[in-house]
């Protein structure tokens, strides 16, 4: 098959009927299919299926249950790309807001690079079919931040990273390399390839019905979806192992030098404590927080987390004591010094043993099959 055309949808199937159809009218006499992935709690199901009983070309749906909308939009999309059938995956808004008419033309611009945007800043491009004037200073403020951020592979290519109409060549990109949050797939994709790009104008449509999926809260996960994606893991985990030190070592001072002092190797393994317990709770907030749905539960996770870092910290006291001792370095000096060491070690445990996917459970957490309707 040629092409598979996406449809995420969430409460939308007023527009089911219509969107079918267009596309039918639009990829006649082209081997293409419909992909609907499905995160509603109403009857859109239903009404995809007795749209699909009378459509023009083959109709799929997968349906994501409550326990299943991992990664909302750009999970739904991730999960489409994975069970596609065509060559080039086309994605689109289900919401009519992306005119079907233009897909064909999307796919043909797909021939001979790897990624065809249809983008709202290019040439003729509009995007009035932003519901006010709110929606479009955060659309155009977000694409402003995602181009800065990513200069190469985004900056110099896609002038419109935040638009959700786009045709990729399937075997240019690596579902599994993907870490869906929220609802900017495009931004995900082109920041973890390297991809050729060709854009195309388009005019944003009013939405036909259904609601946005643009919220504050979204709005916060494409913030830490750019952090993500600039930092890195590592670059996150570090940044939480330096807060997790400043706290080691202010606790360790508080004692060593408060109304009460403590000899320094009690203090030592006091702040190890502490420190050990609140890096734990930012990295399940900010640097493991996208495998944890596949890694075993967090009761499991705080314990071999626990028994690592003491039994780092054991391992550590013994250095401690040689560098205060023996080479009289200031016990607060001798203490960051065996934490930088640590550093990778603690790393390379966490992202392989503690975060590592369940055997029975592949990673992104398992879909309902794929059903023909």
């Amino acid at each position: 098959m040629d092409t598979t055309v996406i449809v995420p949808t969430y409460n939308e199937g007023a527009n089911a009927a219509a969107l079918v159809g267009r596309l039918a009218a639009a990829l006649h006499g082209r081997s293409a299919e419909i992909l609907f992935v499905d995160d509603s709690t109403d009857d859109t199901p239903e009404e995809i299926a007795r749209v699909a009983a009378h459509a023009g070309l083959p109709v799929r749906l997968i349906h994501r249950g409550a326990g299943e909308r991992v990664g909302g939009l750009s999970g739904a999309v991730t999960a489409g790309i994975s069970a596609s059938r065509g060559d080039f995956v086309v994605v689109m808004d289900g919401d009519l807001q992306h005119p079907p008419e233009m897909v064909p033309e999307l796919r043909d611009a797909a021939e001979g690079v790897d990624l065809a945007v249809a983008s709202r800043y290019r040439g003729g491009g509009d995007a009035s079919g932003l519901s006010n004037v709110y929606r479009r200073v955060i659309s155009s403020g977000s694409t402003a931040v995602a181009r800065a951020c990513f200069p190469r592979r985004v900056g110099r290519v896609c002038t419109d990273p935040m638009t959700g109409f786009f045709c990729l060549r399937r075997a240019a990109v690596d579902p599994s390399a993907l870490r869906p949050r929220g609802f900017k797939i495009l931004l995900e994709i082109l920041a973890r390839h390297d991809l050729r790009v060709r854009e195309l104008p388009f005019t944003f449509g009013e939405r036909a019905a259904g609601e946005s999926k643009a919220s504050w809260r979204n709005g916060f996960r494409f913030l830490r979806q750019v952090l993500s994606l600039r930092l890195g893991r590592v670059s996150r985990f570090a940044v939480v192992g330096a807060l997790g030190t400043v706290v080691n070592l202010a606790v360790m001072a508080l004692l060593i030098s408060g109304p009460l002092p403590v000899n320094y190797v009690v203090a030592a393994v006091i702040a190890a404590e502490v420190s050990i317990l609140h890096n734990f709770l930012l990295q399940e907030r900010f640097v493991f927080r996208d495998m944890s749905a596949g890694a075993h539960g967090r009761a499991r996770r705080l314990a071999q987390h626990l028994v690592f870092n003491n039994a780092e910290a054991l391992v550590r006291l013994p250095f401690l004591v040689l560098l205060v001792e023996i080479v009289h370095l200031w016990p607060i000096l001798a203490q960051a010094l065996t934490l930088a060491l640590a550093f990778l070690i603690r790393f390379r445990f966490m992202s392989r043993v503690v975060y590592r996917p369940r055997r029975q459970q592949p990673a992104p957490a398992p879909l309902r099959e794929t059903v023909e309707v």
